[in-house]
């Protein structure tokens, strides 16, 4: 199972969105080089106000390129690294990994997924009604969030994009992703 590597994005300061770069560099246990939400410690500002010395199970933020065709159908013109993430994929079934998976990045990268990104409300500010096409309800009711999925750097490398994705499934039971 596995997939590639469409963009990769990357940006030093606090926005929503974040450029795309030839290349990024991972570095274990911190995420990606220059990146503001890079550390042993949360970074993202909400959570670090809550508590500053949680570990960062949000050091890398990967979205699946899918997810930009579906909200395109419905109106919306999403492009790689406009919803914040650092690396956009195209052929894996993000949202369906369980905890613990390994995705292998390139040649050397190796990133930990531990769960779902939890979506907020700047993605309305970014595109007004966005908020709906990834967060809704499925047939049991049950809150869907298809914001992508978040990771931390198990061992680091350079990531470009056209680099084959590799996934590498824990050890059963699975567990399903949960807001991280």
């Amino acid at each position: 199972m596995g997939g590639s590597v469409v963009a990769v994005s990357s940006n030093g300061v606090y926005s929503f969105s974040k450029p795309n770069r030839e290349s990024i560099t991972l570095l274990a246990g911190l995420g990606v080089e220059g990146d503001v939400h890079a550390g042993v410690t949360v970074k993202h500002r909400f959570r670090m106000r809550k508590d500053p010395s949680q570990p960062n199970l949000r050091q890398v933020h990967l979205i699946h390129e899918e997810l930009f065709d579906e909200v395109r159908d419905a109106g919306f013109e999403v492009a790689a690294g406009e919803l914040g993430e650092n690396v956009t994929t195209r052929g894996i079934d993000l949202l369906g990994l369980p905890v613990g998976t390994l995705l292998r990045l390139g040649d050397e990268a190796v990133v930990e997924v531990t769960g779902l990104r939890n979506p907020c409300a700047q993605i309305d500010t970014f595109r007004k009604g966005l908020m709906k096409q990834v967060v809704g309800r499925g047939e049991d009711g049950k809150v869907l969030v298809r914001s992508g999925i978040m990771g931390v750097v198990v061992t680091g490398g350079p990531v470009r994009p056209g680099d084959p994705v590799e996934v590498e499934l824990p050890a059963g039971p699975h567990l399903p992703l949960e807001i991280v």
